[in-house]
C-alpha cells in the first residue's frame, strides 16, 4: 500500500497543484493508496509514526513536499526495515530529490516511484544533542553559518519573495552572504572517529565559521558542501571552514557554489565515521535545513543503508 503524506505549503503553494496532478495520475493508473494532508508543523512526523506502525510487511511512504517534510517523516518512522520511501518534490531546495536523482517533473517522478522494484538503500545520519534527544537527517547536519542561515530561513521574507518568482534556491545564497558578515565565529573541540572506525583524532578550532556533516553532496538548494559525499558509504563527509577572515570566505563562496573549494586555504574536507562537538558557548544546529536549537555538545554518527528509497 502507498501512503502519501502531502504538505500543501511547500514551494509557496504550488504543492497543492502538484498533489492534484499526482492524485489524477494515481486514479488513472488505478493505484491503491491513501493520502494524508499535514495540518501543522510536526504533523508529518506524527503521521509517519502512525503509518510505520501498521501491521504490514511492505509499507510505502511517499512525501509530496520538500526537504523539511522529508526530515519530519524520517524522524517519525519507527521501523525502517518494513518501509520503502518515496518523494514527489515540491520544495524550494529539493536537496534530497536532487541527491537521489528523482525527476522534477511530477508525472516522471510518479512513474519512477511506481516502477521502482528494488529501490536504493542509503545511509541516514543521527545527531544526539546535549539533552540526549536523537535527531535523524538524510542530507546534512551542521553548526555555524549554514545552521544560522537555516534558522533565519524559517521567517525569511527573502525566501517567500524568491519562491514567488521561482528562484527559491537563490534565497539561501542571499541570506548566507548577509549572515556571514554579521555572525560570530565559534571555539569548538571536535573528536573524529576515522574511516577505519578505530582511530580517533581531535581538532581545536578557535574561529570556526561552519562545519557541515554531509550525507549527500549538497545542501541549501544545491550548494555542494562536500562533492565527495556518497549516501551509501557509511561515512559522514565533513566540510569545515576556519582560520581565514570572513571577507576571504565571501570571495571563496563562488568556488564553494561550484564545488571547487577542496584544497583551498581555510577549508577542510574529510570523511569520518562519527563526530563529537564541544563548544565554549551555544552554537546553532540544523538537520536537513531544519533548526534544532542552540547547543554546546552534540554527537553525530551514521546508520549504514537503513532507508530504502523508491528510485
Amino acid at each position: 500500500m502507498y501512503y502519501f503524506i502531502v504538505n500543501y505549503t511547500g514551494g509557496s503553494g504550488k504543492a497543492k497543484k502538484t498533489w492534484d496532478t499526482v492524485h489524477y495520475l494515481l486514479k488513472k493508473k488505478d493505484v491503491d493508496y491513501k493520502a494524508y494532508v499535514t495540518k501543522r508543523q510536526g504533523h508529518a512526523r506524527e503521521l509517519a509514526k502512525r503509518i510505520s506502525e501498521f501491521e504490514e510487511d511492505d509499507i510505502r511512504i511517499v512525501v509530496v513536499g520538500g526537504d523539511g517534510t522529508i526530515n519530519e517523516v524520517l524522524n517519525g518512522i519507527t521501523d525502517y526495515s518494513r518501509v520503502r520511501f518515496g518523494v514527489i518534490p515540491t520544495g524550494s531546495g529539493n536537496d534530497f530529490s536532487r541527491g537521489m536523482g528523482i525527476p522534477k517533473d511530477t508525472a516522471t517522478a510518479v512513474d519512477t516511484l511506481l516502477n521502482s522494484v528494488r529501490g536504493k538503500e542509503i545511509d541516514l545520519g543521527e545527531v544526539i544533542t546535549d539533552d540526549g534527544v536523537s535527531h535523524t537527517f538524510a542530507i546534512s547536519s551542521g553548526i555555524g553559518l549554514d545552521a544560522i542561515v537555516c534558522k533565519k530561513m524559517i521567517t525569511s521574507k527573502v525566501k517567500r519573495f524568491m519562491n514567488r518568482i521561482r528562484l527559491g534556491s537563490l534565497s539561501y545564497l542571499i541570506v548566507t552572504v548577509t549572515t556571514l558578515f554579521s555572525m560570530k565565529t565559534y571555539k569548538v573541540k571536535v573528536q573524529m572517529t576515522e574511516k577505519d572506525g578505530k582511530d580517533v583524532s581531535e581538532l581545536a578550532f578557535k574561529d570556526l565559521i561552519f562545519m557541515a556533516a554531509m550525507n549527500f553532496p549538497a545542501e541549501g538548494g544545491g550548494v555542494p558542501m562536500n562533492p565527495n559525499a556518497v549516501a551509501d558509504d557509511g561515512l559522514l563527509s565533513i566540510c569545515a571552514v576556519s582560520g581565514i577572515p570572513k571577507w576571504r570566505t565571501f570571495f571563496l563562496l563562488p568556488k564553494l557554489k561550484k564545488g571547487k573549494h577542496e584544497g583551498k586555504k581555510g577549508f577542510m574536507l574529510k570523511d569520518v565515521k562519527s563526530l563529537v562537538f564541544d563548544a565554549e558557548e551555544p552554537m546553532v544546529l540544523h538537520t536537513d535545513g531544519e533548526y534544532i536549537g542552540d547547543v554546546t555538545h552534540i554527537e553525530m554518527n551514521i546508520k549504514k543503508n537503513v532507508l530504502n528509497v523508491m528510485v
